[in-house]
Order: structure tokens, then sequence, then C-alpha cells
């Protein structure tokens, strides 16, 4: 029998995004541990986990052992949920521990506690008869327990009765006890793993790591996640194997017949094309340009912009009279405006993955050096794309993202992020200065889907848009940026 196969087996997480990395969801009837050291989120978590059963109609169980019943009230709170359909068990100290009077003299405290700990949580599943259970926390376990063998037995019981009476636990542990050995780990049916990385500036970054699930095929590595209003929001990480298919790719107009002539006749479906040049040689525009061709076809299309606020972007598109803000109004076009530093990596390819769910033909990424800096390690920045780009282009989605390179003319200008190599098409803009004037040459340096034009040619911006001229056939030099005159420019605009 294939692994995943009986989906009657899961239990929904009530996580968006954790059921697709879990494959399917808990297994019933099974231990599992979400650690990480506190303020990962793990309460929250394991309250969704609860509150996803009430909506379900189940007896559900949060057994405390460190957080009062009102700590967790006001967590709820702050998400928005009511804790009423939750059947909560304090099994805490009581303040009359800290007179002497009731220090025991005979007995090691731990002896006492311990037991009286473990027969409080038999009642209270005895009483509630739980299909979801959580406990919180395993460090008060651990430190009643002391030593790691009686700890382990006492683990080991527990799951015992709580398999045996159906339920689905999920055990709490926030590493705070004296020695954070793996006996759990080795006792749970699933470990996730919630951790925080520090970040010299923007928001923490937020991963989630499946440890171990047994029998299950799971998506392993690291997965972003964030702790908002109403929860935990996973987002798995990019897999673009999962959805590899085979099929034929039409050419799209880019609305310039001589654009479309240097590509070879348009840009196929399913590719991704790369803008590249210095600043303000009007690759935004190109890219504007092509989705304004894709929205005059009916066809839907989002744009994801990091450096250009999406106000000034509209409003330099409509001085083009692209139309781009009808485009918006129709519902035909998603303009989204990013902040690499408060957005994941992982939370933006979802953002690019729902767009293309929701029937985007046409995605412009703008650019991608602020993708980059979205990216907390630059040596898998490339890893990412490639796995976007690759997803994208077997949804059939035509994919533009704009690179900006450092300096204005000369050959030798370099780019902080080079994804040429992975780009299907490469579309390069220079600027030229000749007879006194700066002028744009535009050329195609790279076409993997059909022949393409290796001339150069003339490239300007007007009021009615942008415009590609006659070839540059009078100069030579053109890309150093100070091309010398062959023959007289008679074709030259």
């Amino acid at each position: 029998m294939e692994q995943n196969s009986e989906s009657g087996r899961f239990l929904s997480s009530g996580v968006p995004g954790l059921d697709t990395i879990l494959s399917g969801g808990f297994t019933r009837d099974r231990l599992y541990l979400v650690e990480g050291e506190p303020g990962t989120g793990k309460t929250t978590l394991a309250l969704q986990f609860l509150t996803e059963g009430v909506r379900l109609g189940e007896s559900v169980l949060y057994i405390t052992l460190a957080e009062s019943s009102a700590e967790l009230a006001a967590v709820a709170a702050s998400h928005g949920w009511d804790l009423s359909g939750i059947h909560v068990e304090e099994i805490i100290t009581d303040q009359n521990a800290l007179d002497p009077s009731q220090q025991y003299s005979i007995f090691h405290p731990s002896e006492i506690e311990l037991g009286t700990t473990t027969q409080r949580i038999l009642a209270a599943i005895e009483k509630y008869q739980p299909t979801r259970a959580v406990l919180d926390s395993l460090s008060e376990l651990q430190l009643l327990a002391e030593s790691a063998l009686r700890y382990r037995r006492q683990v080991l019981a527990l799951k015992q009765y709580l398999v045996s009476r159906n339920c689905t636990t999920i055990f709490l542990d926030d590493r705070t006890a004296l020695n954070t050995d793996l006996q759990v780990r080795s006792v749970a049916h699933g470990v996730i793993t919630l951790s925080v990385a520090d970040q010299a500036y923007g928001n923490d970054r937020r991963h989630l790591r499946i440890v171990k699930y047994r029998g299950i095929a799971f998506r392993g590595g690291a997965h972003d996640y964030r702790i908002v209003h109403g929860g935990l929001r996973v987002y798995p990480r990019l897999v673009a194997a999962d959805t590899r298919v085979r099929k034929m790719h039409h050419q799209l107009s880019t609305g310039l017949a001589e654009l479309d002539t240097m590509l070879g006749g348009g840009i196929e479906e399913g590719t991704s094309t790369l803008v590249a040049g210095p600043a303000g040689a009007g690759k935004s525009t190109v890219a504007a340009q092509c989705v304004a061709a894709a929205v005059k076809r009916g066809e839907r299309c989002a744009m994801f912009l990091f450096e250009e606020s999406r106000n000034n972007m509209l409003n330099r598109c409509d001085g083009m009279q692209l139309g781009l803000n009808d485009a918006i109004e129709s519902g035909l076009l998603v303009v989204q405006q990013v902040d690499p530093a408060e957005l994941t990596p992982g939370q933006f390819s979802q953002a690019v993955v729902d767009a293309a769910d929701r029937g985007a033909r046409v995605i412009v990424i703008d650019s991608l050096n602020g993708y980059m800096n979205a990216v907390p390690d630059e040596r898998f920045m490339g890893t990412h794309l490639h796995e976007l780009l690759t997803y994208l282009g077997q949804r059939g989605v035509v994919t533009i993202v704009v690179g900006v390179q450092a300096g204005l003319i000369g050959g030798s200008m370099t780019s902080s992020a080079d994804a040429s190599y992975i780009a299907d098409n490469v579309v390069m803009l220079r600027y030229f200065e000749t007879a006194g004037e700066v002028r744009q040459a535009i050329s195609i340096f790279k076409k993997r889907g059909s022949t393409h034009e290796r001339t150069l040619r003339r490239f300007c911006i007007t009021a009615q848009g942008p415009r590609v001229g006659a070839v540059l056939s009078g100069f030579h030099g053109v890309l150093t940026g100070v091309p010398t005159l062959v023959a007289p420019p008679d074709n030259n605009p």
C-alpha cells in the first residue's frame, strides 16, 4: 500500500498550509510532539488544532501544567477565538505549596507531585473522552520525573493510554527543562519543530520543520510561517517537481510588433523572461507593456513590485496610455506592493502561486534585486528563484523578471543578482551616447523557445508608450556606451 493512501485516517491540523506539508494532516489516534523555544507559537498551533476539532463537533481537551486558563483565554482572544468549546484542565501547583507547613519531609516532593499530576491527567481524559488533546508542557513532567528513565516511562505510559482511547494528542515542549534530551522524539509518531531566526533588519524569520512522521511521505525542509491575527499561517516550501507536466505552449504578443519580431514571434507560454539593464532604461515599462497587451486579450495578470510604489507605477503607466488602472477595476490585473523587510521568501512564493491559481497568465516580478533582499541567505537565492520560475512555467504562466544592473554606460555593468542562466529569455536594455544625446538600445541576448533576432534596435519611451525602432546598423560598439559611426545612419531614428 502506498504512503498517504488512507485519507480517512487523517485529522486536519486547522493550520493553513500545515496539512499540505504533512501530506494530509495528522494520522488519527497517534501522539505528536511540537517543540520550540518560548514565543515560537506552540500554544497558538495547539489551540488551532483543538478549535478545528470543535468546529467538527469533536470533544477536545487542553491540559495545562504551566499556563492558567485565564492566560489561555487571553491568547485565544488575541486571535478572535472562543474557548467555550474547549475543555481546559489546569494542573498547576497550588499557591499553598509556598506554605512551609505544606513541605514534605519523608518523601521527595517530586515523587508526590508526579503521581498526583499523572492521576489528574488521567482523570481529565476519562471525564471528557476527547478525540483531540493537548498537553502543555512536557518540561514540567520532565522536571518532576528528574531521571531520564522515569521520564521516558511516564511519556510511554501516557502515549499508550491515550492511543487506547482513540485520542489524537499533541505534546508541547518548550525546551526549558534542565536537560533537553531526545526521549520524546523517539516515542512520538511525528515531531514538528518551530524556530525563529534573528535578522539584522526587518521581521524575524520563522521556520517550521517536520523532523519525523512515521509512514508518511511528508514535505521535508524548512518552511516559512508567520503568527498573524487568526493563528499560524504556514507557507510550504515550493517544490516544482510536484507539478511537472508536458504540453505545447503558444506564443504571446508583447503588443509591440518590432519587439515580437526580435523575439521570433513573441514570448512563449510557460517561459520566464529577464528584462535587464541600468536604472531608468525602461525595464519596468517593457514589463508593463507586456501586461497591457495581455489584459487587452482578456488574460489575467499579476504584478509584484519591490522598489517602485504601486501608485507611482500606475500613474506612470497612465501617462503612457497603457490602461492598467482600467484592468485593475475590471479584475484582470492585481498589483501588489511587496516589502522585502517584512515578507518572507516562502510567503512571497505563496503569494505568486496564489496569483497563478487565480488564473494569472502573465506575472511580473519587479525587481530581482528586491526579491533577493527578501531571501535572508543569498546562497540560496538562485534555488528559490529556480523553483518559483519552474513551477510557474509548468503552469503555462509567462513570467517577467526585472533585473537592475549597476552603472549606466559600458559593457562592464554588473548586477548583484544574476538570473540570466535561469531565465528562458533575456532582453537587454542599454544606454549609448551619440551626437550629443543619450539614447537607448534594446536587444535579445537569449531565447530558448525559438530563433530570435540578434540585432540591436533603438528603444525609446513616448507619451503613447514604449517604442522599438529600426536596427542600429550604422553603429559599432553600441554596448560599450560610446559607439563609432561606421556608415551613414540613414535608417536610424
